[in-house]
């Protein structure tokens, strides 16, 4: 019995020492998301006013910096920083314009072009949601909401395309 006890003591250490080293790897536990859009007004009234994000902060990338990071060949950019819930775990939707068209053609399912193709936010009550999205005219997709066990599915674009998923209760 003992033996059993011990072996069982030693096999749930090694399980929470794995888990613990692969997850020390990262500082956070968030993912901040870059968002190059067309046109910066229409996508913050469509995450702010359809999605109900909360604008919590703002900055300048100069053209240095810009450069030298790599992020633009010298191109400076505004970022305008977004989240779900102005919290300091909450992750960060940071919306960026070169008020340029994308090179791309405008996706109508995630199957028409490679890369990140729609992001899932789950949620308490899809009502105030559905208001909103019928309130500014923004159509649904597919045959949504869709039931989904004790949840529905809802499906929308923002303005560049990019589709958002709502998971949650109708009510």
């Amino acid at each position: 019995m003992m033996k059993k006890l011990t072996i069982l003591i030693l096999a749930m250490a090694t399980i929470l020492s794995t888990n613990t080293m692969a997850q020390s790897e990262f500082s956070s536990n968030q993912i901040g998301v870059g968002v190059v859009v067309k046109d910066i007004d229409s996508s913050l009234f469509f995450y702010l006013n359809v999605i109900g994000m909360r604008k919590v902060g703002e900055f300048d990338v100069d053209s240095a910096f810009a450069k030298t990071s790599g992020l633009s060949n010298g191109v400076p950019f505004h970022v305008d920083v977004l989240k779900l819930v102005d919290a300091p775990d909450a992750n960060q939707w940071k919306l960026m314009s070169f008020g340029k068209d994308a090179a791309h053609p405008m996706p109508t399912y995630i199957q028409d072009d490679n890369g990140m193709q729609y992001v899932t936010i789950m949620v308490n009550s899809l009502e105030p949601f559905l208001k909103r999205i019928e309130r500014h005219k923004i159509k649904l997709l597919g045959d949504t909401p869709i039931p989904l066990g004790e949840n529905h599915f809802v499906l929308i674009q923002d303005p560049d395309g990019n589709i958002i998923e709502l998971i949650g209760p109708l009510k």
